[in-house]
């Protein structure tokens, strides 16, 4: 603590000014006075007052200090349910990794899929495989490790592409029911409309809108300062959780949010359902009851998928406004972030002739180049 006199003149009485350094722990105290007058006030009050003022600002500032990790909290905090939840969310991963690489392989080895309904369905089993590589990993990472930390910088990639991958799948659903559209309503006009060009363009667009949004919204988060409640009750770091965490003032976070899932999210689901009634009013209007039923087979896949994408994302969404819980919101957001992309490959396999022929030509071809390497390397 630094201490510094001054005088004035005697028509003026004492004057006390301090001052907390904002480097270091020191606090500057200056006293002016005037000559022949007794310093004769409570100094050890003034300075006690002094230092407790300056021991308080220290803390606020700290409070604002860059912080260096936040802690994933997961789904269960009970030990004996971590094992189960390692095997179960690691057998998902697996079957959702393998069942959309299955998907892009079969449609770029067979000439047959080379269309633009086939084209988007590989780029969404991709988006997929990217979507749960962005938040399963880390998640068996912690529980194998024991560790519930993930590192600032970790948290914030994973938010972004997090987003990116899931505003990707949105619009990669409407492109594909835009395709349906052409496709069923105007098919004459299809191998024109749909064009390489276009569906080229078209997903180019899906990505850089997508990339361009959460880009704006992840550095907002930068802006944020953290207190020293860091704790995430979550399996990664969704962005509203993050934000929660923030002492500073995040009504534009909120507003940019809500603003983005309103324009994205909804944008996406009107396209899809004008799509859809146009599609249906088209359907009804073929006579034969057989090129009903070929023509509704063709976006049956599709319109499964869409349903159970926006249905568990409405129903995650809803139970977590009902209940304000956000271990029941980690809970039910398992359904849209593993469960989902886990059943696309097996309903569009199951579902899909096409897809069905292109694997076990692909399989049966496998097979027969292990046979012949097999064969080759007998005779050698």
């Amino acid at each position: 603590m630094v201490v510094t006199f001054g005088f004035l003149s005697p028509a003026r009485g004492p004057m006390l000014h301090s001052q907390c350094c904002p480097e270091g722990d020191r606090a500057s105290v200056s006293i002016i006075t005037h000559p022949g007058r007794n310093l004769g006030f409570h100094m050890d009050t003034f300075l006690s007052e002094t230092l407790s003022s300056c021991d308080h600002h220290h803390m606020e500032a700290g409070n604002d200090t860059q912080i260096s990790e936040f802690l994933l909290l997961g789904l269960s905090k009970e030990a004996e349910l971590k094992p189960l939840i390692f095997g179960l969310f690691l057998s998902m991963y697996l079957i959702t990794v393998f069942g959309n690489l299955l998907i892009i392989l079969a449609v770029s080895s067979d000439s047959h899929l080379h269309t633009p309904m086939y084209f988007f369905l590989s780029n969404l089993s991709f988006v997929d495989i990217c979507f749960t590589s962005t938040t399963i990993p880390k998640m068996l990472v912690n529980i194998q490790t024991q560790s519930k930390a993930i590192t600032y910088e970790g948290c914030i990639t994973q938010m972004y592409f997090f987003m990116l991958f899931v505003v990707l799948d949105t619009f990669l659903l409407t492109v594909m029911a835009y395709d349906r559209l052409v496709a069923i309503c105007y098919p004459l006009h299809y191998p024109v409309t749909m064009s390489p060009v276009l569906c080229a363009l078209l997903l180019l667009v899906s990505w850089i809108m997508s990339a361009l949004n959460y880009l704006l919204q992840s550095l907002m988060l930068l802006w944020l300062s953290f207190c020293t409640d860091l704790e995430i009750p979550h399996f990664f770091c969704e962005i509203k959780q993050v934000v929660q965490l923030a002492c500073s003032d995040t009504i534009l976070n909120d507003t940019v949010m809500c603003f983005s899932a309103v324009l994205l999210g909804g944008g996406s689901l009107a396209g899809i359902l004008y799509s859809y009634c146009k599609i249906v009013s088209s359907i009804c209007g073929i006579s034969s009851a057989q090129g009903k039923y070929k023509a509704f087979s063709t976006c049956a896949s599709h319109l499964s998928i869409v349903s159970l994408f926006y249905c568990i994302s409405l129903g995650v969404y809803l139970s977590s406004a009902a209940t304000h819980s956000s271990h029941s919101s980690a809970t039910a957001s398992v359904m849209y972030t593993v469960l989902t992309p886990m059943l696309n490959p097996f309903i569009y396999s199951l579902r899909n002739k096409e897809i069905k022929k292109a694997l076990k030509r692909f399989f049966g071809m496998a097979a027969a180049k292990g046979l012949i390497v097999l064969g080759l390397k007998n005779l050698m």
